[in-house]
């Protein structure tokens, strides 16, 4: 592919600030300043260097948020700003968008993807991807709850019963629950429903992805070669 087609699919800029970078001087490979916008490159494993910055080649981005509370899941938000605003222009350019939704106020790993197929196969419960949630409790969590929560609530205005995949009372306060679907805000309804309140969420693993302990909240990364099953 060509590096000005390259630079332009990674949400670079357009056609014409892509070639225009490289006639700058502005991109590099392995310390090689790059001053031909048509030379061709094979595109697996590349990683440019733009700005001084390196830039892995993905023909579709899967990236790795630490959400900080605060921020809404939206493209248009309406009373708190959107974690687009945590990502650089070229993967805002792209188009990537949260896999699922986590509220302002609930924090931890959230993916943003452009890849509709993968957002699908993230978001679908025949696929049964687990999310795992750190839950703050207002009152103590007691045995009762527990086992209501693995054995399934209903949830109100929703006649079918929803139970967790796993549940495990971490403190007095403190409960771990595994989901392996997405309903609207069904975490808080859940724990609602058994009689208790949530006072913090945070999410802390999606399928086998936990959040790096270097990754600080407000920051991200690129997740590499990783998909769940087709089917």
């Amino acid at each position: 592919m060509k590096l000005s087609q390259i630079l332009f699919s990674q949400g670079i800029g357009t056609r014409r600030v892509c070639a225009g970078m490289v006639d700058a001087g502005l991109v590099s490979l392995d310390g090689r300043v790059l001053d031909d916008p048509n030379e061709d490159f094979a595109t697996a494993g590349l990683v440019l260097t733009v700005e001084g910055k390196p830039w892995p080649y993905f023909e579709k981005a899967l990236v790795l948020l630490n959400k900080p509370a605060g921020y809404e899941c939206s493209q248009k938000p309406k009373h708190h700003p959107s974690v687009m605003t945590l990502l650089p222009a070229p993967l805002r350019n792209r188009g990537v968008q949260p896999i699922g939704r986590l509220d302002e106020d609930t924090t931890g790993l959230l993916l943003l993807t452009e890849d509709g197929g993968l957002i699908h196969r993230l978001t679908s419960p025949k696929h049964h991807v687990p999310k795992v949630y750190e839950v703050g409790c207002k009152h103590p969590v007691s045995d009762e709850q527990v086992a209501q929560l693995l054995a399934g609530v209903v949830l109100e205005d929703d006649p079918a019963p929803v139970r967790a995949a796993a549940c495990e009372r971490v403190s007095e306060l403190h409960l771990r629950l595994t989901l392996t679907e997405g309903k609207y805000h069904q975490v808080k309804r859940m724990i609602a429903a058994v009689s208790n309140r949530v006072e913090t969420l945070h999410r802390s693993a999606f399928g086998h992805l936990q959040i790096p302990a270097e990754l600080a909240p407000g920051q991200w990364m690129f997740v590499d070669g990783w998909r769940p099953p087709a089917a």
